[in-house]
């Protein structure tokens, strides 16, 4: 084989390593999504400066994407510390899929769900809604919702909603609506460790199940 053979294969191995990575893990879905989104037409506008909803879509999905992916690496040290930690992972219907799945060593299921959004508005609950500067956000937290009643009931068991919001600052350091905890990126952490300190599951621990029964979507 010559040298220019070996840098053509070379080259080909690092472009599908790449495209498999991107591919693969958390925000994988979401990514995929944006790029989908963004098709010859979509690309040739933002190209223009021509802004259209189906590329603010694919920018939005993108930043989800970088979220995931900022969230899985701040989830790398429990992994260390016996948790099981799942990215991206199918329900069993539709097509939905949950964020992050973690299990901690004594049992507790949390379902994270990373979020990227503008840092340019606050984030507040005032009379019963989660408001993003002046604009209503409430019914973006359904997701959460879905995703921890079907975790519940495929596992049986109490499922905890989390939510890791990236970029939009919280008033008030932390938020919590209707059940769900909505804490600054860089708390997910200790947000978890804490929770794993003042819950215990009853029974077997779920985590081997939990990564039988949600596939990576």
């Amino acid at each position: 084989m010559t040298l220019a053979h070996v840098v053509v294969v070379a080259a080909a191995v690092a472009w599908y390593l790449q495209r498999l990575q991107q591919r693969s893990g958390a925000g994988s879905s979401a990514a995929a999504r944006a790029r989908r989104l963004r098709s010859p037409l979509v690309r040739l506008a933002d190209l223009i400066g021509i802004q259209t909803a189906r590329g603010r879509q694919a920018n939005q999905w993108a930043a989800g994407a970088a979220g995931e992916k900022a969230t899985e690496g701040r989830l790398k040290p429990l992994a260390r510390e016996g948790w099981t930690v799942l990215h991206d992972r199918a329900l069993p219907t539709g097509n939905a899929n949950v964020d992050h799945l973690l299990v901690s060593p004594h049992g507790i299921v949390i379902v994270l769900d990373s979020k990227k959004w503008s840092v340019r508005w606050p984030l507040k609950v005032e009379s019963g809604r989660l408001m993003h500067g002046n604009r209503d956000v409430t019914r973006r937290l359904n997701g959460i919702r879905h995703e921890a009643r079907t975790v519940a009931r495929v596992l049986g068991c109490p499922v905890i909603p989390l939510v890791s919001m990236d970029g939009a600052p919280l008033v008030g350091g932390e938020l919590v609506l209707d059940g769900i905890r909505i804490v600054p990126a860089d708390h997910t952490v200790p947000a978890l460790r804490s929770l794993a300190r003042r819950h215990r599951a009853v029974g077997e621990h779920p985590g081997q199940r939990a990564a039988h029964l949600f596939p990576r979507k």
